[in-house]
């Protein structure tokens, strides 16, 4: 039987928004570390998350000339934690490595991310060695929600440690049985545990464009990651209420006390406003604690599909539509 047949298979998966200008660039430096790699077999998948540019076109441009990618188009934009899921459903590869194509995540780690899986690791991390090309706010509320994170969960996440990673085969179907509809797979990543190990990497400047995850959709996502591995907010709020009745307890009996020593005192108009208002800040403040988890609860009832893909571009399945009845309403040509 030949090498090429043998090959152990490893599965690149690019989730892909807006990604026009650097697909050219991570293409040329992607298939630079595959052709040394040349005693493995490559699939490249894709997942175009509804860009609204021409990343859709370059990549199947780019599938057109390469017979290793295969490109999946969703019908919008359902996020990357969706893209990522839609990827590692289409793996068919012995291991799988998630990785941007802005090139901040160097393909040039493959290398090493190989040589430790082959050594017996289930799950090779790549840790940054630095957050140089962040913004500082990112930075101080990246560094803060791992700590509060990794306290107050049962599932540890790696500190520096993204999405970019190698997965053995066994480790992704692991993931695939997990039901959760809206994901965060950091977290999921790190819950099914396995064998790891870790390399390092310097994080490059994007090469184009601007990241899609602003501050806002940082916070919504950390936000994410503790509504889905911790009910410990929900505890806080449950001794919150045990501390504000006690407080409530002793200065009611300290009033009463007051009152039959030293006679009724002229109620002040001010001290019960400030009672009232934080009393009431604080019901609210748990009321939306308890809606998150409601939220998940409502959303994870309705069982929606995480993605739809709306079209697969491929050689192969070019092919296939050439061989069937061209006039048939299903039949797509690449882009």
């Amino acid at each position: 039987m030949s090498q090429h047949t043998t090959a152990r298979c490893i599965s690149l998966i690019v989730p892909c928004f807006n990604e026009e200008h650097s697909l050219d660039a991570f293409f040329q430096r992607l298939e630079t570390i595959i052709d040394e790699l040349h005693n493995y077999r490559f699939e490249i998948i894709c997942v175009d998350d509804g860009s609204r540019d021409n990343t859709l076109e370059r990549l199947c441009q780019h599938a057109k000339r390469n017979t290793n990618i295969i490109v999946l188009e969703l019908s919008r934009n359902f996020g990357k934690e969706a893209a990522l899921t839609a990827g590692l459903d289409a793996a068919t590869g012995d291991a799988v490595i998630p990785i941007d194509a802005d090139l901040q995540h160097p393909p040039e780690t493959i290398i090493p991310m190989i040589q430790q899986w082959e050594q017996g690791s289930d799950v090779v991390l790549a840790k940054r060695k630095s957050r140089t090309t962040d913004h500082p706010l990112q930075k101080f509320v990246t560094q803060y929600f791992y700590k509060l994170h990794n306290r107050i969960s049962d599932c540890e996440i790696p500190r520096d440690v993204g999405d970019f990673r190698l997965m053995d085969r066994t480790v992704v179907a692991a993931l695939k049985t997990l039901p959760e509809r809206r994901r965060f797979m950091k977290g999921l990543f790190a819950w099914v545990g396995f064998r790891q190990s870790t390399v390092e990497f310097e994080v490059a400047p994007r090469r184009s464009g601007a990241s899609s995850f602003n501050t806002r959709r940082l916070w919504g996502l950390a936000i994410e990651g503790i509504t889905s591995f911790s009910t410990a907010p929900l505890s806080v709020w449950t001794y919150t209420g045990l501390s504000v009745a006690l407080l409530s307890l002793i200065y009611g009996s300290w009033i009463v006390i007051k009152t039959l020593a030293f006679g009724i005192d002229v109620p002040g108009y001010a001290s019960l406003l400030v009672a009232v208002l934080f009393l009431g800040g604080i019901q609210l403040m748990g009321i939306g604690v308890l809606g998150e988890y409601i939220g998940r609860i409502y959303s994870e009832s309705k069982q929606r599909p995480i993605y739809i893909v709306r079209q697969r571009y491929s050689q192969a399945s070019e092919q296939a539509h050439s061989a069937s009845d061209t006039n048939s309403p299903k039949h797509k040509e690449f882009l």
